[in-house]
């Protein structure tokens, strides 16, 4: 199963930049996009089940225009839950879980920090998801939380550790809580196959960050410890340019 995980910053404007020839040629089994910015209505649907998904199911934000999750599967999955049950959270789309046999896959996309009123709702959200996901697994012990989780983790996944040490995204509680999460039992997967810097999945628009990759990586496939010998790759797609962030693969093999 190949999954793929993309933050596309307005699914409608990433259909204009190429975004389904591109889907076509990765041909991924999942893909998890996040800050998709439309509800279902406001989508070329056709052209995302002429490439190939004919499952698909958006959970959009209540503010119009902001926020939201999709996941598009070329596999129909055997469940599908839409947000987490706590009203705050559910109220910004950010959250959408699709179950198959062999594992459960969630998009995820975590708050940003951007102000001080917001640093206090992502904390509080991110204290709120680990007990959420901790008595998920009770149930589900196989799954995958793919997306945009807008914190680096180490000073490798971040182009200036120093200097961004006090911005959100960088903050040493947000890196806490991400060590944690893993902790609590998560593979970051990337990580199990490369230990370089420099390996980025969001530049800022500003200062041609891209070409200079000045970059943080804040996107993760997550996946859980008892699938851990299914994971056969995970790489980061930074050709595909319809967005800020770039894509990531993690592709599972579940004949073991």
């Amino acid at each position: 199963m190949k999954i793929i995980s993309y933050n596309v910053n307005g699914i409608r404007a990433a259909m204009r930049k190429g975004f389904t020839d591109w889907l076509i040629q990765a041909n991924p089994d999942v893909i998890c996009l996040q800050e998709t910015k439309a509800t279902m209505d406001q989508v070329d649907i056709q052209a995302l089940e002429e490439a190939g998904y004919p499952y698909h199911y958006w959970y959009s934000a209540e503010k119009k225009g902001y926020s939201g999750v999709a996941v598009l599967s070329k596999i129909e999955p055997n469940h599908v839950e839409y947000g987490t049950g706590i009203e705050y959270m559910d109220a910004e789309g950010r959250n959408l879980r699709v179950d198959f046999e062999e594992c459960s896959v969630m998009s995820l996309y975590l708050p940003s920090g951007t102000n001080p009123a917001r640093l206090e709702h992502k904390l509080t959200y991110m204290d709120d998801f680990l007990k959420y996901i901790e008595e998920l697994r009770k149930d589900i012990p196989n799954l995958i939380i793919s997306g945009d989780y807008n914190i680096c983790h180490q000073a490798r996944d971040i182009h200036d550790p120093v200097r961004l040490k006090t911005v959100s995204g960088f903050l040493p509680v947000e890196r806490e809580w991400l060590s944690r999460f893993i902790d609590s039992g998560f593979i970051d997967s990337f990580r199990e196959f490369n230990q370089d810097p420099d390996n980025y999945t969001w530049w800022s628009y500003r200062a041609n960050s891209r070409a200079r990759n000045k970059g943080w990586r804040i996107d993760y496939h997550m996946v859980s410890e008892p699938l851990q010998e299914n994971i056969k790759r995970a790489v980061i797609l930074s050709d595909a340019m319809h967005s800020d962030h770039c894509p990531l693969l993690v592709e599972m093999d579940f004949a073991k």
